[in-house]
């Protein structure tokens, strides 16, 4: 099998949601006791670094599910290519504060969460709360 001459679709796994009951409680657990350094916070997330790739894990309390991210240049021309090939979207397209993020299913039933950075990464205060966006400059920069 060769991908021929089309690019492929999925750039990363951007990030991995992890839920946790409490914020402060999986900071603990995540931060203090595994060593995990915080990189953004919001009252409802949190996404930390880990040390050997830019793949962030987002500790969550707003979905009961572990969940991966892939990356893509642009959610909507994913979703193009995604039904064309034979997957189906299971949640359209829809904003969130670094682009568009969309849930799709691949022909055997996998479910796939796309997402871009088209309005930019967050922007944090000295304590790591998101306080904005920094745009990118171009596809390039994802």
């Amino acid at each position: 099998m060769h991908a021929g001459d089309q690019a492929p679709l999925f750039r990363k796994v951007d990030c991995l949601h992890i839920p946790v009951p409490e914020l402060e409680a999986g900071l603990s657990f995540y931060c203090d006791q595994l060593g995990h350094e915080l990189l953004w916070r919001t009252t409802t997330a949190a996404g930390l670094r880990m040390p050997d790739t830019d793949t962030e894990l987002v500790l969550q309390t707003e979905r009961p599910e572990v969940e991966v991210n892939l990356l893509v240049t642009s959610v909507d021309v994913a979703i193009t290519a995604i039904t064309r090939a034979g997957g189906t979207v299971i949640e359209p397209p829809f904003d969130i504060q670094i682009g568009r993020c969309a849930v799709v299913q691949d022909p055997w039933g996998n479910q796939l969460v796309l997402v871009d950075h088209s309005k930019g990464l967050l922007a944090t205060d000295e304590e790591g709360n998101v306080i904005g966006n920094i745009p990118t400059k171009n596809s390039s920069d994802l």
